[in-house]
């Protein structure tokens, strides 16, 4: 049971990487603001066409720094989340995110390309939690250097836009397909 509620998130996790990394052409159809916050949908044919989406970019350099995506599954009631991180962490220490009232367990990093590390996770309970508090989160990272850093993010905005989100996402997405009968 275990493994095949693993298969599942594993391909929920698939499924939401088109809604979640649009490629730079991909322009979202819809976008709109709530506090420091961006709803987008974009034109796509699958479960999940919604995000909510939040960067932290370096003024100096224009460079992103942290990036936060949350996609709403309706058809599964799930939230599917992309947390994006520099270079430069420490790999086997994972993250977590931490409110004035909420700490998670460990998210570990799912993948690192040339630009940045990646979480991915399926979880509501951090969605919960995250509209629940105020006004911001820190995303605990280790650093290779041995050093522990806490990146902030904005929730300004963040339960209105999130319920905005949902909304999009229920009214735009397209019915799960029933697996074919053998």
């Amino acid at each position: 049971m275990k493994l095949a509620l693993t298969g599942i998130a594993a391909g929920w996790l698939l499924a939401a990487g088109a809604a979640l990394a649009q490629a730079p052409s991909d322009q979202p159809d819809l976008a709109k603001t709530v506090g420091d916050w961006q709803v987008r949908c974009f034109n796509a044919q699958n479960q999940n066409p919604c995000d909510l989406f939040w960067q932290q970019v370096d003024p100096r350099t224009g460079q992103r720094v942290v990036t936060v995506s949350i996609a709403y599954s309706p058809s599964v009631d799930r939230h599917l989340i992309v947390i994006t991180v520099p270079l430069g962490v420490s790999i086997t220490k994972g993250l977590t995110v931490q409110t004035d009232s909420y700490t998670s367990t460990v998210m570990h990093y799912r993948t690192c390309t040339r630009d940045a590390c990646f979480v991915q996770l399926v979880d509501n309970s951090l969605i919960e939690a995250l509209a629940k508090s105020g006004p911001d989160a820190k995303l605990n990272v280790a650093g290779d250097d041995g050093k522990s850093y806490s990146l902030p993010v904005s929730l300004k905005g963040f339960a209105a836009a999130h319920d905005e989100m949902v909304s999009d996402a229920k009214a735009r997405a397209k019915p799960a397909q029933a697996p074919a009968k053998p």
